[in-house]
């Protein structure tokens, strides 16, 4: 039974992942049968690959029994509902038909399975959000005030959620066939033909002199891997099952090493170019360039990984640890250069189809084809081209599993916009606005927090967009900048307790307590909780004219970067208690006004900060080398 089993995931994942490539080239085909027969393939697998009796092992019988005929009728039920969609698929696009009863409690029974699915792959939370955007549905006409609605009964409902194009199987899974996929499987393709062990090398080589040495190459393999994979769970597991053990053995902490890690592979999903497939999906929501975007993104993206480098110095500082000795160091051969192909030709060909106009999913499937092509030239690559079928078993397992995720957000979208939801929250989010545009900011930072816990970057941007989507846009501010500071907290939720999916992915490799590793990430990673707040007051530091609304000031630009740079070197200092010498508590406190004040909008803070900030400077330079001298007399 598990070899047919196996067999069965095998074969729906690597066509999947097959589909998805032909689709980035061909276009899709009918979308009425190619979503609901790729989204049936995919919970097939998904299933079978989370099976009760694989969740619970148990060497009772009877619970096996029971496990398997569980499993087995909501199987029946959630490819029963699936298979009465495409029955009145031709109907559904005249929006002329009338459905059985049964079949609208079939397709009701079909969505709790889906969310029971999405419950046992990422746990609770989304599983929560649907649960209650579905009961809202169907009893929220007898809520009292504001919060009651019309009033929906079970047909009504599964017409809007499950028969139609605006539900399940509407415009999030339109995206995800049409334009994730193909990135999820590049991403796949690109671990699996020993691309990141490339980079790896690289960044190793890179970071030989510096006292952080392996953890300071996490910051640098994450940040490129990350960008493409889309995931930053897959970034944990690919690239830090090498770093981890590295910066453990270097001498940082378990939890330190992990927490390097997760943060870095949580911050490859803001750096461009593909910005873990956001960078695609925002041009096409905003209609704004993707030149626009990746150059919007590159400044902050470029900040955040400072920080985690001036973290993760101040931390090999105060272990007291020197570079690696010239003879442990990375050396480079013609070899690696050579090898360096794989993963710097996809991002050229990607680019490049970019700017000759083409779509992001044809971008996507070019980038793929360069992968597999430079991939042969590796001699260890062509000793086993077996891995290119596991990279695409792989990238299918990853699509099977945003394939339940999305149905969930589907759900969500039909709920909202049959009961009018989300323009009642537009209202809320506009009042907060009316009070002061901070509150509606922090409001709107929490709720993508909470959206986007446990969910892949793109699946995390596209339910914080199409939820939030017509409350921020009330907020007037330019679409590309709010649309930047949704998908920053919807990627930081990766390391936001308590569901922090990069932290707990870290935390078995490290071999570290998760919500204590989960901490350290959120300390060392503080920036990009700040770095929204700071270009959306000043979206001058995202160079391009659809953030600024007019013409780029040059003065503005080095002035707020002038000012975030001072602040971060303050705050980074502060948090890690450490800078030439341990830092007093007095000092952490004036360190860390000093560079909130650089950060504020008011001019008087400003430069009051920065008053404050020069005369930290000068004791830190005229009393720190001294007090060091004297000690060590």
């Amino acid at each position: 039974m598990q070899k047919i089993i196996k067999l069965v995931v095998i074969t729906i994942t690597v066509g999947i992942s097959l589909q998805s490539i032909y689709t980035a080239f061909f276009g899709v085909w009918d979308p009425l049968m190619h979503r609901p027969l790729i989204m049936g393939a995919g919970v097939l697998a998904a299933m079978l690959m989370n099976l009760l009796v694989k969740k619970y092992p148990t060497d009772s019988t009877a619970k096996q029994v029971l496990f398997w005929t569980i499993d087995l009728v909501m199987l029946a039920i959630i490819l029963g509902a699936i298979y009465f969609y495409i029955d009145v698929s031709e109907e559904l696009e005249d929006g002329l038909f009338e459905l059985d009863l049964s079949i609208t409690y079939l397709a009701l029974a079909g969505i709790l399975v889906l969310c029971e699915l999405t419950r046992r792959i990422i746990g609770w939370p989304l599983v929560l959000v649907a649960g209650a955007c579905l009961a809202y549905v169907l009893f929220g006409e007898y809520l009292p005030g504001s919060l009651r609605h019309a009033g929906y009964d079970v047909p009504e409902t599964m017409m809007r959620i499950w028969f139609s194009t605006s539900g399940v199987f509407g415009m999030a899974m339109a995206v995800l066939l049409n334009l994730i996929f193909i990135f999820i499987v590049f991403g796949a393709i690109l671990q699996g033909t020993g691309a990141g062990d490339v980079m790896l090398r690289f960044a190793f080589a890179a970071t030989g002199h510096t006292r952080g040495g392996p953890a300071h190459a996490a910051i640098i393999a994450s940040g490129i891997f990350g960008t493409m994979s889309g995931s930053v769970v897959a970034n944990v597991v690919g690239t830090g099952s090498m770093t981890i053990p590295m910066a453990k053995k270097k001498g940082f902490s378990a939890s330190f090493a992990g927490a390097v890690e997760a943060a870095a592979s949580a911050g490859g999903q803001i750096m461009p170019p593909v910005m873990g497939v956001a960078a695609f999906l925002m041009a096409e929501f905003t209609g704004i360039s993707y030149l626009y975007i990746i150059v919007a993104a590159l400044v902050p993206a470029a900040l955040y990984y400072a920080s985690l480098f001036i973290a993760v110095s101040l931390e090999a500082k105060r272990l007291g640890m020197e570079p690696i000795p010239d003879s442990e160091k990375v050396k480079l051969t013609k070899e690696d250069y050579l090898r360096s192909l794989m993963f710097v030709a996809p991002i050229i060909a990607m680019v490049v189809i970019l700017i000759m106009g083409r779509s992001p999913a044809m971008a996507g499937f070019w980038a793929t084809v360069v992968t597999v092509v430079f991939a042969f030239m590796d001699p260890d690559f062509r000793a086993d081209p077996k891995r290119l079928f596991t990279a695409l078993m792989k990238g299918g397992v990853a699509c099977c599993t945003i394939l339940v995720i999305i149905g969930n957000l589907g759900l969500i979208m039909g709920a909202m916009d049959l009961t009018g939801a989300g323009l009642r929250f537009a209202q809320i989010i506009g009042g907060l606005a009316g009070e002061g545009l901070f509150p509606a900011l922090l409001l709107t930072m929490l709720v993508c927090l909470f959206l986007g816990m446990g969910m892949p970057t793109g699946a995390a941007y596209l339910i914080v967009v199409l939820v939030l989507g017509p409350a921020v846009m009330k907020l007037g501010v330019p679409a590309l900048v709010i649309h930047l500071f949704v998908f920053y907290f919807g990627v930081m939720s990766n390391i936001t307790p308590p569901v922090c999916m990069a932290a707990f992915a870290a935390a078995p490799i490290a071999e570290a307590n998760p919500m204590t590793l989960a901490v350290k990430a959120v300390r060392i990673s503080y920036i990009g909780f700040i770095i929204p707040f700071v270009f959306l007051y000043n979206p001058q530091l995202l160079i391009v004219s659809a953030a600024t609304g007019g013409a780029f000031d040059l003065a503005a630009f080095v002035w707020i970067l002038f000012r975030v740079l001072l602040a971060l070197w303050l705050l980074t200092t502060a948090l890690s208690a450490m800078d030439r010498e341990p830092l007093s508590l007095l000092s952490i406190g004036l360190r860390l006004l000093a560079g909130g004040s650089l950060l504020l909008v008011y001019p008087i803070w400003q430069w009051s900060g920065l008053v404050l900030t020069i005369v930290i400077l000068v004791q830190h330079h005229l009393f720190a080398p001294r007090r060091a001298a004297e000690t060590a007399v």
